[in-house]
C-alpha cells in the first residue's frame, strides 16, 4: 500500500484500533491527523506516530468536526 502524498484523518486515534490504524497509515507513507476527546492520550499517541498531528475534538459535535477538517486542510 503506497500512501505517500495522501492525508488520512483517524478519529479515536489516541488508543486502540484507531491508534493502530493511524500507525499503519503512517508506516505506508500517509500524513495522518488523529483526533480524540482525551487531550493527554492524544498528545502521547502523536509522539509515537511519524508524520502525524493531533487535533483534539469530539466527533459527536459539529463544531469540532468542522475544526478538524478546517485545520487538516
Amino acid at each position: 500500500m503506497k500512501l505517500s502524498g495522501k492525508v488520512a484523518i483517524v478519529t479515536g486515534g489516541s488508543r486502540g484500533i484507531g491508534k493502530a490504524t493511524a500507525i499503519l497509515l503512517a508506516q505506508h507513507g500517509a500524513d495522518v491527523v488523529i483526533t480524540s476527546k482525551n487531550k493527554t492520550n492524544l498528545e502521547n499517541a502523536v509522539k509515537e506516530i511519524k508524520n502525524a498531528v493531533a487535533i483534539a475534538g469530539d466527533i459527536r459535535k459539529k463544531t469540532d468536526v468542522e475544526n478538524v477538517i478546517k485545520n487538516t486542510l
